[in-house]
């Protein structure tokens, strides 16, 4: 009798300790004052003040937090940072829209005070603390930085003795900008572009010379003349160049801004905005103390700057680029939300546009982090990241050889909706992966880039690294490669042991411009222990699918679609015995019944079965 009392009791009293942890709610509006509550009826106005209350609340009451956020735009200036203060409260953190609203966080200032200075032209004044930036938008609509020409491209002449910094250019291709001003060179490499100031420009002998190296340093076949023939160029930041509805310039030494707009338009009348932001989201813990549990839901993340170090950006690969000052490490263009050391970090219903960056980074140890139905277009740089590349060190050494436990383990990215990224960074692409284990992408729309839809691995030979197990499935991929090349729908590297490239619908890869040609699929150097099964490749220019440099690996399955006599695997460098070959589908427009096939294909592709009357090779 006496246990039984003592049980009862003790159920008692984990009722009661339970009723005790309750969800708290807090309560953020625009309209808001953060000398309010954070209840409905008086909400607080920022995010920041809801965070610190957040961090501040007693763990033995409250086991999760719920942020709602009333419609409206969050205007910051500096990252909401998720940090140790929450980890000390052990709080699982929700950020939620409130039903029906569609709030905005955003890193842009509002410009006002325009004038009218004629020809055409507004001018408004910038703060000096505003300092420099590269993006205005007009209604939400990004606006077109002063450019020549106003579309396509330019092409170099010859390139110069250095195969470096300059080259001769013909007479009349631009106009000449006043010494005074800066302007910018954007030059395009095969599978990546270099911008840099113009140090110079000799009208008499028809040369420009930049202020450094074109293209990156690090790698000694960057020259000019190691591409297609006569590279493209444009040039963009000048006034001279203002010659179209809607283009702008930024003058920092005057902390001027210039826009021509046609007459009937007064820029008063819009919303006119620049980012100032270098962040927006950043959680952040530590490898043993790491944040976890924080969950952001319906929210509308916009507008983030990112300004070129030393103002040049000379890109390798997939926003990497190299620093001028130093040859070592690789830098990487940042996203505008980043996480580092953090575990069951996620985002839903989410939209990221209009970025300066990149726009989501689960970088170095995520963990079990996921993006499920977002939408993420007019990105600068890359859609999503996911992991790190090789380059930093425990003391001496490569993180990945010495600490390969570190590695981003187990993110997801589903069914979300990835285009116009590398708005400024041709080289972009919609979602990165590098050296990474047990990553899943699948079910995602990828479209509309110039360069590739999904790269995943950082290491160009099959030496044994962290990266593994990694699944990319059932996305569709289409009109990507529509500025640069070599590259694809997918792109592969390094030795990924149980990694599997399955069911993924790919087309619409059109030949451009660049000397190496793009595919569906290019497993690049060192892939090894890959298993590519059941995708749909066609309506590419090349080869559905291409090794280089690549190992052992199974192609099954597939329903490789290729043009007149271009095969439909390409070997480059790759023995094709390695590559085990069973039961794909191969067809040619050479074959008469190439479209009916194919419309065959498309059909039980969709129902996820082998189209009847069509053998196998």
């Amino acid at each position: 009798m006496a246990a039984r009392s003592i049980s009862l009791f003790l159920s008692l009293l984990l009722v009661q300790f339970s009723n005790a942890q309750q969800i708290k709610e807090i309560y953020v509006s625009p309209n808001g004052s953060d000398n309010g509550q954070g209840t409905p009826r008086a909400p607080f106005e920022t995010l920041h003040r809801a965070y610190d209350e957040i961090a501040s609340l007693d763990n033995t009451k409250n086991q999760s937090v719920i942020l709602w956020m009333n419609d409206g735009t969050y205007r910051i200036k500096k990252p909401l940072v998720i940090d140790s203060l929450l980890k000390k409260s052990s709080i699982s953190l929700s950020i939620k829209a409130m039903d029906g609203a569609k709030p905005v966080v955003s890193g842009a200032l509002q410009l006002t005070g325009w004038r009218k200075i004629g020809n055409g032209l507004w001018a408004c004044s910038i703060a000096d603390e505003i300092g420099t930036f590269r993006e205005l938008f007009i209604n939400g609509n990004r606006a077109t930085r002063a450019r020549h020409p106003n579309s396509g491209y330019l092409r170099v002449n010859k390139v110069g003795a250095d195969k470096r910094t300059n080259f001769s250019f013909t007479s009349g291709d631009f106009p000449i900008p006043e010494s005074t001003v800066k302007p910018e060179l954007v030059l395009l490499h095969d599978w990546s572009i270099t911008r840099i100031p113009i140090k110079n420009i000799d009208a008499k002998n028809n040369v420009l010379y930049a202020v450094d190296s074109i293209g990156t340093k690090n790698l000694d076949f960057f020259t000019l003349d190691h591409w297609e023939p006569n590279p493209r160029y444009y040039l963009e930041n000048a006034p001279e160049f203002l010659d179209a509805d809607g283009e702008w310039f930024f003058n920092p030494a005057k902390e001027e801004v210039l826009l021509k707009l046609s007459s009937n338009i007064d820029p008063n009348t819009l919303t006119i905005e620049i980012p100032v932001a270098e962040r927006l989201i950043q959680v952040q813990g530590t490898e043993k103390e790491p944040i976890s549990n924080v969950a952001f839901e319906g929210i509308i993340f916009k507008h983030c700057k990112w300004n070129l170090p030393e103002e040049t950006y000379a890109g390798i690969q997939a926003c990497h680029f190299d620093p001028r000052s130093q040859m070592e490490e690789w830098n990487v263009v940042p996203a505008a939300i980043q996480t580092q050391w953090v575990e069951n970090i996620r985002f839903e219903n989410c939209e990221f546009l209009s970025m300066g960056g990149s726009a989501v980074w689960f970088g170095t140890g995520s963990a079990n982090c996921a993006l499920k139905k977002c939408r993420i277009y007019d990105i600068s740089g890359n859609g999503v990241m996911i992991g790190e590349g090789q380059d930093r060190h425990i003391g001496d050494t490569p993180w990945w050889k010495i600490a390969p436990e570190q590695v981003a383990l187990a993110n997801t990215v589903e069914s979300c909706d990835i285009s116009e990224c590398g708005v400024q960074f041709y080289g972009a692409v919609g979602i990165w992966c590098g050296l990474t284990a047990e990553t899943v992408l699948s079910n995602n729309k990828i479209y509309n880039l110039p360069y590739t839809g999904i790269s995943i691995g950082w290491m160009w030979n099959p030496e044994v690294t962290p990266c593994r197990d990694n699944i990319v499935t059932k996305n569709h991929i289409h009109h990507v490669m529509r500025k640069l090349s070599d590259g694809g729908g997918i792109y592969m590297l390094g030795l990924q042991p149980g990694s599997r490239l399955t069911e993924n619908h790919i087309h619409d890869i059109s030949v451009n411009a660049g000397r190496a040609e793009s595919n569906g699929m290019f497993l690049d150097e060192g892939t090894t222990n890959v298993l590519v099964e059941k995708n749909l490749i066609y309506n590419i220019a090349k080869s559905p699918l291409r090794f280089h440099k690549a190992s052992s690996n199974t192609v099954r399955g597939n329903y490789l679609f290729s043009k007149g006599d271009t095969p439909a695997i390409a070997y480059n460098r790759t023995e094709p015995d390695l590559i085990s070959k069973e039961g794909n589908l191969l067809e040619n427009t050479n074959n008469p019944e190439y479209t009916t096939l194919l419309n065959k294909t498309l059909i039980a592709f969709e129902k996820k079965a082998r189209p009847a009357g069509i053998n196998p090779n």
